[in-house]
């Protein structure tokens, strides 16, 4: 009988032992977060955050471009008179002032003008001799009143041909006073030569020539001008902001507005015509350079986070969103359209939370570790 109570307080032992050796168990046991939570200290440097916000995303309209010169501000410069070309003074892309000389030619043509002119001034001379004369024999009864009314005619007629001859030379630019038989061409305007059409020796035909003897373009202010399909044309509207970007200039753009669109449909391409004006006081936008103009097309609202803050993994992506007390979470989110170096979170993500911007690789190495 002892002996068996004995053993049924072994067993009583026993078993209070094991329960003790599970509770412990149980207690030694970590808690299980989910799977997608990183811990990273608080004080974690290289890591910065930010609210995810809600905001208008604009959709773009990209037309391709190129630039041309404002043609009320291109002058094709033609000699005034036919001649010989003695010396071409500039060449492309010079840059030249309102008068500065851009060729010399010998011209025919302006020597017969100052020997008009000469002519005209020396017969004007003997007809207002002959009046003087016809007044003084009109007061001593020497002659008919009738030829004194002569005389004033004759006189009226030759100022008139002085003023026509003196008119005619100065058409080729030239002071009648001190004017030669080579004809001066000179700039009619400030700006860039855009090309050359002559060279010394060659004949110039003045205005009945084939090419002018150079053109200048102020390029100060220049136009974008790009292509819209008819069934955008809603996107281009007077007044619009838009901006244009060169391919000469990665990275950068210019802003403007939408100042004409054409009022026809090209029949051939049926697109029309858009120009935006662009300034260019440095003159870095060169003529006949390619680009795009950037029109905003609609917006719709949606959650827009920096390019930095996304991580890819072959066709996944995923960004972090801070728990608070060192604690982030890591999201799969699904990626929309890129808007100025950010990038549309389609999924994933709500307006609202922190989510780190910076340093999100740092956090993946963590939950490596």
């Amino acid at each position: 009988m002892k002996s068996a109570f004995l053993i049924l307080i072994v067993f009583v032992l026993l078993g209070c032992g094991s329960g003790s050796s599970s509770d412990n168990s149980a207690a030694q046991t970590p808690k299980n977060d989910s799977a997608n939570t990183e811990i990273v200290a608080s004080d974690s440097k290289g890591i910065q955050s930010q609210l995810a916000r809600s905001t208008a995303i604009p959709e773009y309209l990209d037309l391709p471009a190129h630039i041309e010169p404002d043609p009320t501000r291109v002058v094709h410069v033609f000699a005034p008179a036919g001649g010989r070309i003695v010396e071409m003074r500039v060449r492309p892309w010079d840059h030249v002032e309102k008068g500065q000389t851009l060729a010399t030619l010998e011209s025919s043509d302006l020597a017969r003008a100052v020997a008009d002119y000469h002519k005209a001034l020396v017969d004007n001379q003997v007809k207002q001799k002959a009046l003087a004369r016809a007044q003084d024999l009109l007061e001593h009864k020497a002659i008919a009143e009738k030829d004194l009314e002569q005389a004033q005619d004759d006189a009226q007629q030759a100022q008139a041909e002085v003023q026509a001859a003196r008119e005619q030379v100065q058409v080729f630019g030239m002071d009648p006073d001190h004017a030669s038989t080579q004809l001066v061409v000179r700039a009619p305007r400030g700006g860039s030569v855009l090309d050359v059409g002559a060279a010394p020796g060659e004949f110039s035909q003045a205005l009945s020539a084939p090419a002018p003897l150079a053109t200048i373009a102020d390029v100060t202010t220049v136009w974008a001008l790009g292509d819209i399909y008819e069934q955008d044309l809603g996107a281009a509207q007077l007044g619009q902001e838009a901006q244009v970007t060169l391919n000469a200039y990665p990275g950068q753009h210019w802003s403007g507005h939408v100042s004409v669109v054409s009022g026809a449909v090209d029949p051939n391409t049926r697109t029309l015509r858009v120009r935006v004006v662009l300034p260019n006081s440095d003159g870095r936008i060169k003529p006949q350079m390619f680009g795009s103009i950037r029109l905003v097309k609609s917006s719709a609202p949606g959650i827009l986070v920096p390019a930095t803050a996304v991580i890819r993994e072959g066709n996944d992506a995923y960004l972090f969103v801070a728990k608070g007390n060192g604690h982030f979470e890591r999201r799969t989110v699904g990626i929309g359209r890129t808007v100025d170096g950010s990038l549309e979170i389609t999924g994933g993500v709500n307006a609202g939370e922190t989510i780190v911007t910076d340093g999100s690789l740092l956090l993946r190495s963590v939950g490596q570790d």
